[in-house]
């Protein structure tokens, strides 16, 4: 059953991600929490956000910015290493609070707290016009990069701080999006340095590789269809519906329902 709904939900989120504007993880992510450690959860999103980047290496790698790879992508690498790390010691960490509701026993972890409220404040980033809008000098680009890389090695939220510091870059669409690709792929390879370290070490839950490879096959299969057929569906009304969700999953994290 999990195999089908985390499918499902990577072919769902490949195809809300061409229209909604969040990224595949942060659709991904929370689906795979409710069956997963969210550690778990956030390595797993990681390989099949890879690969899905990878792919679109292959179509636009060499449009790519060799400059920003460099300013940008090197700070990024490193604070993504850090943000993993913070993964790693919040996933270690005792319930901070515990109660009953509906004869339910609820347990509040730091690791699921903050990735809720992670999840929460991105949602409200990407909703905001403002934010969206919002374009910083090409100085700042090292800086951007520390920023974007460690929320992407702790959560995998990264796309929307890199957005914000490439848009005054002076890129054309298919340097700014192949720049942006090539990007995501140094900081997933980074973190995933530390979150597969990590559960080697442990050994307390392994990747399921089975449903890994099912899920990246879904998110290319729903990047094609996206693509092909959903070009009728208004963005407002996709975004409204996927932030809905993703509300209702960060409130399940926080609470310890989920």
């Amino acid at each position: 059953m999990d195999l089908i709904i985390i499918s499902l939900a990577a072919l769902t989120a490949s195809i809300l991600t061409l229209f909604s504007g969040f990224g595949l993880g942060t659709l991904l992510m929370p689906v795979v929490a409710i069956f997963f450690p969210v550690e778990v959860a956030i390595a797993m999103t990681a390989i099949v956000h890879l690969a899905n980047n990878l792919f679109k290496v292959a179509l636009l790698g060499k449009h790519a910015n060799r400059e920003i790879l460099f300013s940008f992508g090197l700070p990024a690498v490193l604070s993504a290493i850090a943000g993993a790390l913070v993964l790693d010691a919040l996933s270690g960490m005792s319930p901070i609070l515990e109660y009953s509701l509906l004869n339910r026993q609820m347990q509040i972890f730091p690791v699921k707290l903050s990735i809720g409220l992670l999840i929460l404040g991105f949602v409200f980033l990407e909703l905001s016009s403002r934010f969206s809008a919002l374009a910083l000098d090409r100085k700042y680009l090292p800086f951007g990069g520390i920023i974007s890389g460690f929320f992407g090695g702790l959560s995998g939220h990264q796309g929307a701080f890199r957005s914000m510091f490439l848009l005054k870059a002076g890129l054309d669409k298919n340097t700014f999006v192949a720049t942006g690709v090539m990007l995501a792929v140094m900081v997933d390879m980074s973190r995933l340095l530390v979150y597969g370290w990590d559960l080697a070490g442990r050994q307390q839950q392994e990747i399921n590789w089975l449903l890994v490879t099912a899920a990246s096959l879904s998110a290319f299969t729903g990047a094609y269809l996206g693509k092909r057929f959903l070009h009728k569906l208004t963005i407002q009304s996709i975004q409204t519906v996927v932030s809905l969700l993703l509300v209702i999953i960060s409130l399940g994290l926080i609470s310890g329902a989920l």
